[in-house]
């Protein structure tokens, strides 16, 4: 079976999706994610889905839990890449994907994780429009 690999940079955890995001693959990344955040104390998860063409109802499901499961590890998550058509569909679906930032790519994805990451350390409340100024 694929696995999608788990990479750490510093306090972050980086997952680029370069597969075909099936269910099992899906289910897989969620337990091998929950697992690594435990293991290395990560404060932050950068998804990668620039790769995805099509993003389903339960892939988007599997994204909204692995944000959910992240924060309760104490992990922010942000996802980066998202395809327009993969927006629309999102959109569609009736999917808010609560509980997950996006970025346009993996640098602004990376400032924003390290920016939220540090006022959180230091117990500042910080909304998402403070983080894009």
């Amino acid at each position: 079976m694929e696995r999608i690999a788990i990479l750490r940079m510093g306090r972050i955890l980086i997952v680029t999706i370069q597969v075909d995001m099936h269910d099992q693959v899906a289910m897989s990344l969620q337990d091998d994610l929950t697992a690594k955040i435990v293991e290395t104390q990560a404060r932050g998860v950068l998804i990668d889905i620039s790769a995805l063409e099509v993003v389903d109802s339960f892939i988007g499901r599997i994204l909204g839990n692995i944000a959910t499961m992240s924060r309760v590890l104490d992990a922010q998550t942000v996802v980066v890449g998202m395809q327009p058509a993969v927006a629309i569909t999102l959109v569609e679906l009736g999917m808010s994907l609560p509980g997950i930032r996006t970025a346009l790519n993996l640098e602004k994805g990376m400032a924003l994780l390290h920016a939220s990451i540090d006022a959180d350390e230091a117990g500042i409340e910080v909304s998402d429009a403070s983080l894009e100024e």
